[in-house]
């Protein structure tokens, strides 16, 4: 609501008091007012002045006095003296109460200003009103029913969307617990195997197989490996095993493989004899690298004799003689029946009919087992009777010598 131009706003309502206190307030109130000598008169801006003895200067239109009571009606009607519009503003009771020259004047147009104001102010602060439609009964009833089936309408449609996104986030909510679950099942499962295949005896060592031996005894290898018995299969020490293998001179590779519930698999690559050595009475047969395989009390068959001079089987000459024997095709070393060398470059090959090769070094020892191949098939082809000698130490020159 909009306060008049010069209208204070009220003080702040003060604590409530007691009926003493109230009555005491009440006749300090009724002295101020009966007291003429409380209320001066004020200076009127626009109205009528009142008469001033001669030889004074008239006060300023816009000086106002000061009043001297601090009655709120006197103050109240000091400020409406002073300002035309706000006193025509005011009601009839607080004009009629003003001093002054025109407190008259304010009486006399009281009624008439008053119903102005009144309808200005009650204009202007009134809330707007709803004025109800025209029409029937009937149709008044028929727009309750209208409202109160849309606002049913409207219920059920806001209920309808809740429960919607109570299932989405139900269902989203729903989803992501089950593949929660699942991962957390997929986990506890591998953890479940680990620790069962690590430490569980369901799957301790009970049998360990051999395979691939001929030479070496393979029961022998079963023995040196059962003090693995009863460890389960992810814990079985392999150093142990490669350990227990290396006693056996022949083994020259092996792989293990653990066949589940209780298996230990040990597949063996034994050591082939290239050459044939003789050993005081007997024959050793030996491998390319100079180990042993077999002491024999007769010569085999099939391997050729070899004669270094009494050289170090692990020295240069017999590894330039394995190297010469590996170089042949498995038909031409069945041929051989022995091989000298002396040193690294003069290896001697004696043929089972009779011929004699000429070899050299072990360099280029493919090219050269390819040229004596063709010049053993040539010699066959033109006079397979005759003794010669095949020369390969140069192999891009092949020649055949006649003895």
């Amino acid at each position: 609501m909009r306060r008049p131009e010069g209208f204070d706003e009220p003080d702040a309502p003060e604590p409530a008091e007691t009926a003493p206190g109230r009555r005491r307030r009440r006749r300090r109130r009724r002295r101020r007012d009966d007291d003429p000598d409380s209320t001066g008169p004020l200076a009127v801006v626009g109205g009528a002045q009142p008469s001033r003895p001669s030889g004074r200067a008239a006060p300023e239109a816009s000086e106002v006095s000061e009043p001297r009571s601090s009655s709120w009606r006197d103050r109240l009607a000091g400020v409406a003296g002073a300002s035309p519009s706000l006193r025509d503003r005011l009601p009839g009771g607080l004009r009629a109460g003003a001093s002054g020259p025109d407190a008259s004047e304010a009486t006399s147009t009281g009624a008439t200003s008053t119903g102005a104001t009144s309808t200005g102010a009650t204009g202007a602060s009134e809330p707007p009103r709803i004025v109800a439609p025209d029409g029937t009964a009937a149709e008044a009833k028929a727009r309750v029913v209208a409202a109160r089936r849309q606002a049913r309408r409207a219920t059920s449609e806001r209920r309808r969307v809740e429960r919607v996104e109570v299932r989405r986030f139900t269902r989203r909510s729903r989803h992501r617990r089950a593949t929660l679950v699942s991962l957390g099942a997929v986990v506890l499962l591998l953890v479940a195997s680990v620790a069962v295949a690590v430490f569980s005896p369901l799957l301790s060592l009970r049998t360990i197989r051999v395979e691939g031996t001929e030479r070496v005894d393979a029961s022998a290898v079963q023995a040196a490996l059962d003090g693995q018995l009863g460890t389960p299969l992810a814990l079985i020490d392999f150093d142990e095993v490669t350990d227990e293998l290396a006693a056996f001179p022949l083994i020259a590779s092996y792989v293990t493989e653990t066949a589940p519930p209780h298996t230990l698999v040990v597949r063996i690559q034994e050591r082939q004899p290239v050459a044939t050595v003789a050993a005081g009475d007997g024959f050793e047969l030996v491998d390319p690298a100079g180990v042993v395989v077999q002491s024999l009390d007769a010569r085999q068959e099939g391997v050729p004799l070899v004669d270094v001079g009494g050289a170090a089987l692990d020295g240069p000459a017999y590894r330039s003689v394995a190297e010469v024997l590996l170089a042949l095709p498995v038909t031409l070393r069945s041929t051989v029946d022995t091989v000298t060398a002396s040193t690294t470059d003069d290896v001697t090959l004696q043929l089972t009919s009779g011929e004699r090769v000429v070899w050299g070094s072990a360099d280029q020892s493919a090219k050269k087992a390819q040229v004596l191949a063709g010049l053993i098939a040539d010699q066959a082809r033109r006079d397979p009777g005759a003794s010669v000698e095949y020369d390969v130490s140069a192999p891009d020159n092949g020649i055949i010598r006649t003895r």
